[in-house]
């Protein structure tokens, strides 16, 4: 299906049930207090009740959210915000991707593997795979495309596209095209300059409209935008990338997608770590914006007559401020006698543990429900040094939901490789194009004296190579590494061991003592 040509709903109507959630999901995640009262509607200023709040289904719903509760003309906007969705969403990436990723290769000339390593670099894809893995935890999903621009250099480019700048194509599950789109200008009265860029096996192709916010509008020349002038594309508006498969990768963040099972295209995307906790995320904000109403209202006051406040003089009226530590509770006359009338002092009582355990109980119900263990958000810790099986075992929730993200990034990590290369050598006369196999780190690592004791008992069992106790100790090391160091070893132990370096593995002998090979 080729790119619109122009006056239709954008975005289109096929993602109606699903851009309304990723706008909610985008709020939360933004931690904007602008862009949640505007994602539930509470920033029209009546103090009464309003149609939609009385509604059922999804309006009423949003409706009656707390940030969807207007504010009371007059007074100010007072309601705070807790930024956890912000930090489930890191917790999720620095899960996924605190470590590197290894991208295992058989090369065996290593030339497309060395320049697989260039092009990564130029693309620092361990960060890019940290920003990719924190949108995707927030939107549901997340995708990688493989684009080229000889200006910034002569290597394929890796970009991470928003899911609410996507429209997929699915067939039976799997991605078969995408359009993504991006804002390249707006004016105050709403109109858009859209560029589209669609991607199916084989082809990129590219659209430039003029439009409103509602209406992609028409269709116009690529060179009416300094954005897309340099273009070089054929008479249908597109370019061949050389590769038969897409250049385009989706990576869910979890399934099954619990709201959109029946939805055509949502049924195929990703749940947020939001999804389901928007309530309490919310009555979070509620709890915290009334704390600090009983803070800000509970400060200490002195109460005293109106005639022992300064005034502005006759015409001049008066004036409050709600800071000052003195201010008139009643209208008291001075008394006959002359004596002075009582000052009291008044100080409201602040619901601090109250506040404090509201808020630690709707934390843990969050993070739980998010699929995180509290240990990750450095809460219900004890203090005490663990060992990296205590770790594990405290945040086995955590560890169990960044296990089930792996088997999502593993596969499109390695597509998106094969397509990054497949580019290069089209386009830049690249070495060639491999798949690697992708593996991710262990997140907690055993202690030395772990290490060691676990290596020890191994010895005494006869269980393991000595090759296999130096891996065990050195798991960052190479083969030549591991060989030389096995080498070292035999040779204090008085036997042989073979040339790592060596293609047949027995070329060198090391002097004082008998050949015997090592497993």
């Amino acid at each position: 299906m080729p790119l619109p040509s122009g006056n239709v709903t954008w975005p289109p109507t096929q993602l109606n049930a699903i851009t309304p959630r990723l706008t909610e999901w985008s709020a939360w995640y933004s931690g904007n207090s602008d862009l949640l009262t505007a994602a539930y509607g509470g920033n029209n200023g009546t103090a009464t009740p309003r149609p939609s709040q009385l509604a059922g289904g999804i309006v009423g719903r949003l409706a009656r959210m707390f940030w969807g509760t207007p504010t009371t003309p007059g007074q100010q906007r007072t309601k705070l915000h807790v930024p956890i969705a912000a930090d489930i969403a890191t917790a999720s990436s620095d899960l996924l991707f605190g470590e590197e990723v290894t991208l295992i290769t058989e090369d065996k000339d290593k030339t497309i593997r060395e320049r697989l390593d260039v092009i990564l670099e130029e693309n620092s894809f361990p960060s890019l795979l940290l920003e990719a893995g924190e949108i995707g935890s927030a939107l549901g999903g997340v995708y990688l495309r493989v684009t080229w621009d000889e200006a910034l250099g002569r290597f394929p480019i890796i970009t991470a596209v928003h899911a609410d700048a996507a429209w997929p194509e699915f067939s039976f599950g799997r991605l078969v095209a995408v359009t993504f789109w991006q804002v390249i200008s707006q004016d105050n009265s709403g109109h858009m300059l859209r560029h589209l860029e669609r991607h199916e096996k084989g082809r990129i192709e590219h659209g430039l409209y003029q439009g409103t916010r509602e209406n992609l509008g028409t269709r116009i020349p690529l060179t009416e935008s300094t954005v897309t002038a340099d273009l070089t594309v054929d008479e249908f508006s597109g370019i061949n990338t050389g590769y038969d498969k897409l250049t385009a990768e989706y990576f869910p963040n979890m399934k099954p997608n619990r709201l959109w099972r029946s939805d055509p295209v949502g049924a195929c995307l990703g749940r947020s770590d939001f999804d389901g906790v928007e309530p309490l995320m919310d009555s979070l904000d509620e709890t915290y914006t009334s704390w600090m109403r009983d803070i800000r209202l509970g400060k200490g006051r002195v109460l005293v007559p109106n005639y022992m406040l300064n005034t502005g003089g006759v015409g001049g009226g008066a004036s409050f401020n709600l800071d000052q530590e003195v201010f008139s509770g009643l209208s008291i006359p001075p008394s006959e006698t002359g004596s002075t009338p009582q000052i009291t002092l008044q100080q409201f009582k602040i619901r601090h543990e109250e506040h404090s355990a509201t808020s630690q109980d709707l934390l843990a119900r969050i993070i739980s429900s998010a699929g995180y263990s509290l240990q990750t958000f450095g809460m219900g810790g004890d203090g005490v040094a663990a060992t990296a099986t205590e770790v594990n075992a405290r945040e086995k929730k955590s560890m169990t939901t960044r296990e089930k993200k792996t088997r999502y990034w593993g596969k499109g990590i390695a597509n998106i490789i094969e397509a990054v290369l497949a580019v290069d050598k089209d386009k830049f006369n690249g070495t060639g194009v491999l798949r690697p196999k992708v593996e991710f780190s262990p997140t907690s690592q055993p202690s030395i004296a772990e290490t060691s004791t676990a290596v020890q008992a191994l010895r005494i069992a006869e269980a393991a190579s000595t090759e296999t106790l130096v891996k065990m100790i050195h798991p960052d090391w190479d083969q030549t590494a591991v060989g030389d160091e096995v080498g070292k070893i035999l040779a204090e132990k008085g036997v042989t061991v073979p040339d790592p370096a060596s293609p047949e593995g027995f070329d060198q002998i090391p002097p004082g003592g008998a050949s015997t090979g090592v497993n």
